[in-house]
């Protein structure tokens, strides 16, 4: 009875007229963010903060919470069917959802997508009512040791998220390690593998990398098809077929539950947020599958998974904020700022001090997912038709405003170039075979696993006694270690059985038809 009366209190906060208008507003800017990659929610919303300072405090936060989880959604929309990533959580997406678009159903995945965020973001909230205290106090836990070993996890994960073989993925992400090691070492102030240039000082920026990497190939490869509107695309919007269909629906279920528990999980723990739960969450459906092989070739699945754990963690990420004052990525320490800036130091006497901003927060979140998946499945169909597009039209403003984004990032003409350098070796890359979406991932992950492994080692005096003397870190690589020995077993009997396969198919063609001669 606690939490409904709580939750009561919270939506009497949310669905007050100032704050509802702001809900409104944040969402759609943070739709609008991620949809054009290049800023991001957190430099927007560290833009948006000298205009939250007349506001009351929890309008001020409701507004900042749904530019960050109206982003997530956003970003799903170019990922979908540009294959551009509007956010690094929506790279996964773009495996199964690019290849879906281009099979005339971009509808069915934007509308999974949402159905799966808006479930995602409500199990998290439930959650965050249910569990804050408790969650929060684990999260706590979460040490340099565990969050390493968290991160070689996720590498590991890479490894499964791509059509090709789990040593090819797992290559490329080791190139993703290397490229995240190019900058400023923060730890000791020197450069590496920056060539004597100062603009790489602060390193790749993962925009450039990965419109780059994954966006730029792709509009290059379409281009050279020239591809047409299908008759299929036309059908498709015609016959009034942009939402996926009911067996669609019933066959992600599964999916989006399992997506809607580890992404709340995850977005508990510090560094744990939309990437590595979107990560989690795909190699756990691929593993499920009855056949692998179909996904990175547009299974549905794919997509709803990866997007409702994205937005559950999103979401799930403020229970260590509001409860510890313990922001567990950038976007979360620009809202820290906020409550700071208003007079508000979050951690554990938040809730009882500032009830009403507490409660009103995680209301607003029920709220804007509805609001948002609303909007959305409204909108679908005009965000079908970027598929319709001729690509002599569609190409060049799609190219202006990546090329636009990277300059925003610095305003240097080197992150163009830069861009347009990653955007050629992604196209080779593809060329051969190789799929560029481990090597992002892997460079995502790069940053988490060298600065907790170093501050590791620094707590073992230079030895790895620390991840030993951990409990969480023991168990997570316990899992890790697991992860691999299935992964290996399995590609060996895939392998064993293609083998068989092949042997018997060749044996019934060689073998003569004596029936005829009896």
């Amino acid at each position: 009875m606690e939490v409904l009366s709580n939750i009561g209190l919270g939506l009497e906060t949310a669905l007050a007229p100032t704050n509802l208008l702001f809900v409104l507003i944040g969402v759609m800017i943070g739709m609008i963010i991620g949809v054009l990659p290049g800023l991001g929610p957190a430099a927007t919303m560290a833009l948006l903060l000298p205009f939250t300072l007349d506001l009351e405090p929890s309008t001020a936060i409701i507004m900042l919470a749904g530019v960050y989880y109206g982003s997530m959604y956003g970003g799903t929309i170019t990922s979908v069917m540009l294959r551009v990533p509007g956010e690094s959580a929506s790279v996964v997406t773009t495996l199964d959802g690019y290849p879906m678009a281009q099979q005339g159903r971009g509808g069915a995945a934007l509308g999974i997508a949402a159905i799966g965020s808006l479930i995602g973001g409500l199990v998290a909230v439930v959650g965050i009512a249910s569990l804050a205290p408790q969650m929060a106090r684990f999260a706590l836990s979460f040490g340099p040791p565990a969050l390493a070993a968290l991160a070689l996890m996720g590498l590991v994960l890479v490894s499964f998220v791509g059509s090709k073989s789990m040593v090819t993925g797992f290559a490329m992400a080791c190139v993703g390690l290397l490229l995240a090691t190019i900058g400023t070492d923060q730890f000791d102030g020197s450069n590496r593998a920056t060539f004597g240039l100062i603009d790489l000082r602060s390193g790749v920026d993962i925009v450039v990398l990965t419109v780059g990497l994954l966006g730029m190939p792709a509009l290059i490869g379409q281009l050279a098809q020239r591809r047409a509107a299908s008759k299929e695309d036309m059908a498709t919007l015609r016959g009034g077929k942009a939402l996926p269909s009911s067996p669609e629906i019933k066959q992600c279920a599964g999916p989006i539950a399992r997506g809607s528990v580890i992404g709340f999980l995850l977005g508990l723990a510090p560094g744990g947020g939309g990437i590595m739960s979107s990560l989690a969450s795909y190699a756990v459906e691929r593993r499920r599958a009855k056949d692998p092989k179909r996904f990175g070739n547009g299974a549905i699945e794919g997509v709803a998974g990866p997007e409702t754990a994205n937005n559950a963690a999103a979401q799930s990420g403020f229970v260590p904020l509001l409860t510890l004052g313990l922001p567990s990525n950038p976007v979360l320490a620009i809202v820290f700022g906020a409550l700071l800036v208003h007079g508000i130091t979050p951690g554990p006497s938040l809730v009882s001090n500032h009830a009403d901003l507490f409660w009103g927060v995680v209301a607003s979140m029920l709220v804007g997912n509805v609001v948002l998946v609303l909007v959305n499945i409204y909108m679908i169909r005009f965000w079908v038709r970027m598929v319709l597009v001729p690509i002599s039209y569609l190409a060049p403003i799609a190219f202006a405003v990546v090329l636009v984004s990277a300059y925003s990032i610095s305003y240097s003409l080197f992150e163009v170039g830069l861009l347009i350098a990653f955007g050629v070796v992604g196209y080779v890359l593809e060329k051969c075979g190789l799929d560029c979406a481990p090597l992002v991932l892997g460079f995502v992950l790069g940053a988490i696993l060298e600065q907790n492994v170093r501050r590791s080692l620094l707590l073992g005096d230079g030895t790895l006694s620390a991840f030993f003397s951990d409990g969480i870190a023991v168990a997570v690589l316990g899992l890790t270690a697991a992860v691999v020995v299935l992964g290996v077993v399995g590609s060996f009997r895939r392998s064993r059985k293609s083998a068989v396969d092949a042997v018997l198919s060749h044996s019934e063609t060689t073998t003569p038809d004596n029936s005829g001669s009896r």
